[in-house]
């Protein structure tokens, strides 16, 4: 398989999918990180490649200047690619496993710190990291930078670990007030909530009793301001006072990242164990396209 990038330039409703080719038999989060780009039909129209071997590849967002993001949160890396593939420079960040971005309309950048802490509960087959210079994996927290990657904020939002009990700010969404973030440990039952004005922590969105396998992944607020989050096997649309208006049922369990589309007629949702890609019609709940 070839490995030079053919991305071609990035056109209006094209669809990016971040797909690490696990082919490391000694780790299983390792191998040859890639994105794929298809047209608004789920065509494939080309592949992205990094320059070097690495981990999962993820975090998948646009900023204002049209340049894709993209994380490797086990190696530290974070790309910035343009028009063809071409790497485009990234402001010098801190050294910490950041794994998704939100933008600020004033310029800001907002990265979520994927790890926290220093104990792993759970049996891996990868390697996590610890901070350089550090004893700890991360503090799971939200940092805010300016657009030349100065660090304004540094926000101590709460964590839950998720099932692993390292995971930080896994995925997070900012909200269309730009006032706050919502964010989850994935895994973990809590949906929560951070006051970026007022660098307070909210009251969690929703928070379920441990032991009840109720689990938060990708969030995304749609063109109506609507906060969607997936669940694993659904994706759940909630209102203003945190109920869930209607939910979008899935095939089997693993849909974990969540993006929508220009249309608020579609919604983007991808499956992290069977690699699938579904784009979902939220006006019936019917899944569109299903691809691997």
């Amino acid at each position: 398989m070839s490995r030079q990038s053919t991305l071609t330039d990035f056109a209006q409703g094209d669809i990016f999918v971040a797909a690490t080719l696990l082919n490391n038999p000694e780790d299983d989060h390792a191998g040859d990180p890639r994105i794929i780009q298809y047209d608004a039909d789920l065509n494939e129209k080309g592949v992205y490649w990094t320059d070097a071997p690495g981990h999962l590849i993820g975090g998948l967002k646009f900023d204002a200047e049209g340049a894709l993001w993209a994380f490797d949160s086990q190696e530290f890396r974070i790309f910035r690619i343009g028009d063809g593939g071409v790497s485009l420079p990234v402001p010098e960040f801190p050294k910490r496993s950041f794994s998704s971005v939100n933008f600020g309309s004033d310029g800001s950048i907002y990265l979520g710190e994927h790890v926290v802490g220093d104990e792993i509960t759970v049996e891996l087959h990868t390697v996590i990291p610890k901070m350089p210079g550090s004893d700890r994996y991360g503090d799971g927290h939200i940092f805010r930078f300016d657009a030349q990657g100065n660090q304004l904020n540094e926000y101590a939002t709460e964590t839950h670990g998720g099932m692993g009990g390292f995971l930080g700010v896994t995925m997070a969404a900012l909200a269309p007030d730009e006032r706050s973030i919502v964010y989850t440990s994935e895994t973990g039952p809590r949906l929560m909530h951070y006051d970026i004005v007022n660098d307070k922590q909210l009251p969690d969105i929703l928070n379920y009793p441990e032991g009840q396998r109720e689990m938060f992944f990708g969030m995304t607020f749609n063109g109506k301001g609507e906060l969607m989050v997936t669940r694993g096997n659904r994706i759940d649309v909630l209102d203003e006072q945190a109920q869930v208006s209607r939910s979008y049922p899935l095939p089997g369990f693993g849909w974990a990242i969540l993006t929508a589309c220009a249309s608020d007629d579609y919604v983007l949702t991808s499956n992290f164990f069977s690699g699938e890609v579904v784009k979902v019609d939220t006006r019936n709940g019917e899944v569109c396209l299903l691809y691997t």
